[in-house]
């Protein structure tokens, strides 16, 4: 779950995308907005019917947005549920993790190339292509045969989402000033609430009665809607000044779309060595650190691996959290399946807290009192993360309740809401107008990043942890067929990341 869409995935202390600069136009004036500067009118005084996200300025455009983000939303909740079952069905429980990093590398190279196709042509282009991918890689996914075709469609879907998020960005720093900004991120949570409740019931009453497949065979009739309400609403964005030229081949061909894909194959490669664990395997574990690690060094701010003050630090605490929470969420319905007994619809419903709670976290930090303490509610939605995810291994423990994951999830959930949320609005606030889709892909991707290295630092411990073997029928039948059962593999995964959520903790002391 990335609800900063999300979830999600350049320096510069210039002035804010978007901020009030300038002279106001009269009303009725043509205006042409620049990159990060939308044309204004007499309503983005904060008076008026227009003055709010809501308002008749904005009405169309968020609510296409959140038509996005909800689809996405219910996307992750279902899938986060029909998961387990779709591993065991496709012979896949060793490749559990690669059905979700699988996403998130494909994302790796899709924002870099969003970032660079809506700095030269404007977002339009790689939104509209992002949704048609990734209603395609739901579909491959949802006919797969094996293991291998699924994942493949998990990546088609990752180069779709990560078109998706870098736009919307872009979309939200040309189309909001910077006041609305806090209150159209709070909105980007809010859309999760509804999908994370129906979400994991549907999915798993979906999976039980007619099947995995359909979890993702249907959803891509929802496609329809966003394509529907955005069209009109995207069309009257202000005229932009022309980026650098260059068609496809130049975008594709840029510097740092090359770099991502680097990145991106990269970290495949050491994701499979972490995974086949042998001599041989460090060949392609070699060829990926070398792939991965100047590649990285160079799309993401200078200074953000050293915690440098300011955008680097935000860039980095966004990866930190980002794949703290989805490497522990990716995990948490196969332990209750495995280890507690549970059916994938009460596995997956004991996420749904946290999406509630993340939406609440995100309105708290939209308040305009809170606003000088924005850098100290990052910092605490990691601690709250933190404890959430120390409290789910406490579920192994015979007498103690399956609940506690509920429970804990959904403070977690409200830490997210105030890191997440409170990072976007950072990031657009200490971005240069020229660097909109840079800077935006490059939060991106640092959120894409730490969900790929995190979640393959889980996979390859959970099977150097024995793993492997865990039936997913549940402890009765595992008992009856023989499988073992292995709870310091979830323990291992489950401690590692709570530490990630702590190393974030301590990167918030560097946000100004």
């Amino acid at each position: 779950m990335t609800a900063d869409l999300p979830h999600g995935p350049g320096t510069g202390t210039g002035p804010g995308i978007g901020t009030d600069e300038g002279t106001d136009t009269a009303p009725g004036a043509e205006t042409v907005a620049t990159p990060g500067h939308p044309a204004r009118s007499a309503d983005d005084s904060g008076t008026g019917p227009a003055g709010g996200i809501l308002g008749r300025t904005h009405r169309a455009l968020t609510l296409g947005i959140i038509s996005v983000v909800s689809l996405v939303a219910f996307e992750a909740s279902a899938v986060n549920t029909a998961m387990p079952v779709a591993a065991r069905a496709l012979d896949g429980i060793g490749l559990y993790a690669f059905g979700f990093s699988a996403f998130f590398t494909a994302s790796l190279f899709a924002m870099a190339l969003s970032g660079e196709w809506s700095d030269r042509h404007g977002p339009l282009g790689p939104l509209f292509t992002g949704i048609a991918a990734f209603g395609a890689g739901l579909l491959v996914a949802g006919v797969a045969q094996s293991m291998g075709m699924f994942i493949v469609g998990r990546g088609v879907q990752g180069i779709g989402g990560g078109l998706v998020v870098v736009s919307l960005y872009v979309v939200v720093g040309r189309a909001y000033p910077e006041r609305l900004r806090p209150s159209i991120m709070a909105s980007f949570s809010a859309a999760w609430v509804v999908p994370v409740i129906v979400g994991p019931l549907v999915a798993g009453t979906v999976t039980e009665q007619l099947g995995w497949r359909w979890v993702f065979l249907a959803i891509p009739v929802l496609i329809l809607l966003p394509l529907v309400v955005m069209l009109p609403a995207l069309r009257t964005l202000p005229r932009t000044r022309p980026g650098p030229r260059g068609g496809v081949r130049q975008v594709l061909g840029s510097r740092r779309c090359l770099l991502a894909l680097a990145v991106a194959v990269g970290a495949c490669l050491l994701q499979y060595a972490g995974q086949h664990p042998s001599w041989l395997a460090l060949l392609p574990a070699a060829a990926g650190l070398a792939l991965l690690a100047p590649g990285i060094v160079r799309l993401l701010p200078r200074g953000t691996f050293r915690a440098a003050r300011g955008l680097p630090s935000v860039v980095l605490m966004r990866g930190l959290a980002a794949g703290a929470m989805v490497a522990a969420e990716s995990f948490i319905p196969l332990m209750l399946v495995t280890q507690r007994g549970l059916s994938a619809t009460l596995a997956g419903l004991s996420l749904t807290g946290g999406g509630l709670t993340w939406a609440l976290g995100s309105y708290v930090q939209s308040r305009p009192r809170l606003e000088p303490y924005r850098e100290r509610l990052m910092g605490l939605g990691m601690v709250l993360l933190a404890v959430a995810i120390a409290m789910i291994p406490l579920a192994l423990i015979d007498g103690v309740p399956a609940g506690i994951v509920a429970a804990a999830w959904t403070i977690g959930g409200f830490g997210m809401g105030l890191n997440i949320s409170s990072g976007g609005v950072l990031l657009l606030k200490l971005s240069r107008p020229e660097e909109a889709g840079s800077n935006s892909a490059s939060l991106q991707m640092s959120d894409a990043l730490g969900n790929v290295t995190f979640v393959g630092v889980g996979g390859v411990l959970f099977v150097a942890f024995g793993g492997a073997s865990i039936a997913t029928q549940g402890p009765a039948a595992a008992a009856a067929t023989g499988a073992a059962s292995h709870p310091a593999a979830f323990v291992a995964v489950f401690a590692t990341m709570a530490l990630v959520a702590l190393l974030g903790a301590v990167a918030a002391c560097r946000l100004k």
